[in-house]
């Protein structure tokens, strides 16, 4: 009885020391490529980060010369408030690089950690998972980067209640709005994914989907108004037609697992 108890006790910590490895792995990476971000951050700052602030961004000028929604001066300066407030926004961005270009490896991690726990009909079920949730991810982070930020910068830079007033933003808050609709766009198009293993778990199925898919427009239209503080039609419409692909292909990915399910049915 003991023989056992102490067996279950070794495997126990054998899993806690195999996930501290994976975690440990996953912070090396982030480390690493935060330190890279943190030697580059002229570039990432001035190229990246600062670029959806600025009339030329390439999204305002496919706005403008298609759309003919041109954006001027945005009516804003950034100012750090504390002594040691540009050297800590250094820091915190080029972890918050690190975490973002470490994603898919922090995700392989997960899964190398999980899947020896897995049946092989299970692994097969979620072969390529890596992959999807990765290549969702940044486009997501793109979505937000080039769709989101720049519309609610320029909203919001834009927006007095009194002319008096001026908008003097701490950078910290700029780069924090910025990090937030990026990652937020990285979050919402992990959807299909979401669907994906709520299907196999029988917790969700294509029919259900369709049927809800009323709510579901009211609801991301909601969401599309609230995200994108701009009030005019177009803004809102870049944010809402994305949402509705998502859930359009996320029916789509319900219905093949669902396929899939009734023909192991069958067979067995």
């Amino acid at each position: 009885m003991d023989d056992k108890i102490v067996k279950k006790e070794m495997s126990f910590f054998d899993h806690i020391d195999e996930l501290r490895k994976h975690l440990m792995k996953s912070m090396i990476a982030v480390i690493v490529l935060a330190i890279i971000a943190f030697i580059y951050m002229d570039f990432i700052f001035h190229e990246i980060l600062m670029a959806p602030s600025r009339p030329d961004f390439f999204t305002f000028r496919i706005l403008c010369q298609y759309f003919d929604f041109c954006v001027g001066n945005m009516n804003f300066t950034l100012m750090s408030r504390t002594m040691t407030g540009q050297f800590s926004m250094h820091i915190m961005t080029a972890i918050i690089a690190g975490l973002i270009a470490a994603f898919p490896f922090i995700v392989y991690q997960i899964w190398a950690f999980i899947a020896p726990a897995l049946h092989e009909k299970e692994r097969r079920n979620v072969k390529g998972v890596v992959f999807g949730v990765s290549i969702l991810f940044f486009i997501g982070i793109l979505f937000g980067y080039y769709i989101i930020a720049p519309l609610a910068i320029n909203f919001l830079a834009n927006y007095q209640l009194d002319p008096s007033i001026e908008n003097n933003f701490d950078v910290s808050s700029y780069i924090s709005t910025l990090s937030m609709m990026a990652l937020g766009g990285g979050i919402i198009f992990q959807l299909p994914v979401v669907v994906y293993f709520l299907s196999l778990m029988g917790i969700m199925t294509p029919m259900v989907m369709r049927h809800y898919r009323r709510h579901a427009i009211l609801v991301m239209a909601v969401i599309a108004a609230i995200v994108t503080p701009s009030p005019d039609m177009l803004s809102q419409m870049l944010m809402l037609i994305p949402m509705l692909l998502l859930y359009e292909g996320s029916i789509f990915v319900s219905a093949i697992v669902y396929k899939r399910k009734l023909k192991e049915a069958e067979e067995n």
